[in-house]
């Protein structure tokens, strides 16, 4: 996007939460406030030989009765968790199923990876040369299209499909590159937000990198980003939609505005898979300010990655830092939730708008004494803080060197 004054206003109409904190976004948003974490020891771990960390934040989903064999036939667990947070985001703005199916509505999602369960499957046929357990909705489950394709398909949308599958910056990215389809008039009206369901195998990826937390008798403690103490992140699950809208269409119907999304930028680090780069970081806060047209004094908060990852948290704060130039305000709400992978983006957006409209923003839990490398911002520790701001920011970055900021503006 560009900050031109001839490009079309992105309004927030519907949000959906399925997540650690609960399962719809009054609820996660009340959890967030009692500033207690969603971590857990879960003895399902227990069971992998080689596995260190034993630690989870879940959702704890259960599908709903309407969800038929007919319904989630192509749908993995994460596909059913996006839809959902979709068929909240939906109902709270309010959009008839001409609106859905017109060709001005489009999707954006995604997810690390499709459904894990059916790889397996797959998996056999390779080891043991026997086609079985495979059938026409196998695939369909497991590609890493397949949040997007199967929303598409449930709501019968015919407009763009943006499927976005960069690993931690999914769902971010999904939200960005949605309002530009809007910005630019090729879309009215954009579902977006990114998903992830748990599995062992996730939590595996990380272990191997040394960058889980091993605090598995002690879970009420981390993770805990940005302190001197942190030892790694705790995976968790879930999915968050918005439902994105030309500011004007929404207002001509009469739905209630709940946000703007002023500002976007993504850059890529092109240096390294996994460790991440602070200067192409700041690069995308600084292409997102510029993108607002605005200066890096009107925002009034930071929604931080904050993974409690050693190098990750340091590079982070120093992006940050560089972008300001000054200690700004900034917590991480995986302190809460664990990282939810492909779906924090969308998450962390979500809860960042509740908190522009009600004024209150959470402390990062965990987090007494700032790690020294880590630069020096004005981290909210504790307790919550009372805010008033117009203007707040929310960053993720991803494996592959990809890095995502988005501005919100309260309404």
């Amino acid at each position: 996007m560009t900050g031109s004054k001839s490009l079309r206003r992105v309004a927030i109409t519907g949000m959906g939460i399925v997540s650690p904190l609960g399962n719809d976004v009054t609820s996660a948003f009340a959890r967030l406030r009692v500033l207690r974490n969603c971590v857990e020891r879960l003895a399902a771990l227990d069971e992998y030989e080689g596995l260190n960390s034993r630690l989870a934040a879940l959702c704890h989903f259960e599908r709903p009765a309407s969800y038929t064999r007919k319904v989630v036939r192509t749908m993995g667990e994460v596909s059913m968790l996006a839809l959902n947070a979709t068929e909240q985001a939906i109902a709270q703005a309010g959009l008839t199923e001409a609106e859905l199916q017109g060709g001005r509505c489009g999707v954006a999602y995604g997810s690390c990876s499709g459904s894990i369960p059916p790889m397996f499957d797959f998996y056999s046929m390779i080891a043991t040369k026997k086609v079985q357990n495979v059938n026409s909705g196998t695939y369909l489950k497991l590609m890493p299209q397949t949040t997007a394709v199967n929303l598409s398909v449930h709501f019968k949308t015919h407009g763009r499909l943006l499927p976005t599958g960069t690993a931690c910056t999914s769902g971010s990215l999904a939200l960005g590159q949605a309002a530009e389809l809007i910005r630019w008039g090729v879309q009215d009206v954009m579902l977006a937000g990114g998903a992830e369901e748990f599995s062992a195998a996730q939590v595996a990826v990380f272990d191997t990198l040394y960058a889980t937390s091993l605090k598995n008798e002690a879970p009420t403690t981390t993770p805990a980003p940005y302190d001197v103490s942190r030892d790694g992140l705790v995976i968790g699950d879930g999915a968050t939609t918005l439902v994105l809208e030309e500011y004007e269409h929404a207002r001509a119907r009469g739905a209630r505005i709940l946000g703007e999304l002023v500002g976007f930028a993504e850059t890529t680090d092109g240096t390294h898979v996994t460790n991440p780069n602070a200067d192409t970081m700041s690069s995308a806060l600084t292409l997102a300010l510029a993108d607002a047209g605005l200066d890096g004094s009107a925002i009034g908060y930071v929604s931080g990655h904050g993974t409690a990852t050693k190098t990750g948290d340091v590079a982070e704060t120093q992006a940050t830092r560089a972008a300001f130039g000054r200690a700004v305000p900034i917590s991480s709400i995986k302190s809460y939730t664990g990282h939810t992978l492909g779906a924090c983006g969308a998450l962390e957006a979500a809860l960042l708008v509740k908190s522009l409209e009600t004024g209150w923003y959470p402390p990062t839990l965990n987090l007494t004494t700032p790690d020294p490398a880590c630069a020096e911002l004005d981290y909210l520790m504790g307790e919550g803080r009372l805010i008033d701001c117009e203007y707040a920011m929310s960053d993720n970055f991803a494996f592959g060197g990809v890095n995502t900021s988005l501005i919100f503006r309260k309404v």
